[in-house]
């Protein structure tokens, strides 16, 4: 399985492969169909209180907050994480949906991170 990391708000394409949301709220303003997503996966999303503490956060905690995301995947949402890489014969391309603004701290790269190593 290909990895891949996407922005909500730019154009889906075909070589997305299987779009998957990694949000747990809908991105602002976004359609269902211009988002184009296969699968929401809310069940491994940053959970309520750590998405709030990260926008109340300063920019220099990104540290703290990637580890607190990391501790909620290898626990609360490990199941989830597993589903998610059980079967990359199935979708030889995903494309992990979010829609924070800044593409080098956001929690997609800390979840792809997550599920690099369960994919062989």
């Amino acid at each position: 399985m290909k990895l891949r990391r996407k922005r909500a708000y730019d154009t889906a394409s075909a070589d997305d492969g299987f779009r998957v949301l990694v949000d747990r709220l809908w991105p602002r303003g976004v359609s269902k169909e211009r988002a184009d997503i296969d699968l929401w996966a809310k069940d491994i999303a940053p959970s309520a209180d750590l998405r709030r503490d990260w926008h109340a956060a300063a920019a220099e905690e990104w540290g703290v907050y990637a580890d607190r995301y990391r501790e909620q995947l290898s626990h609360e949402s490990a199941d989830a994480l597993r589903e998610l890489a059980a079967d990359p014969e199935q979708h030889p391309v995903v494309t992990l949906v979010y829609a924070a603004h800044d593409p080098e701290r956001n929690h997609a790269i800390v979840l792809e991170e997550a599920l690099r190593p369960l994919l062989g």
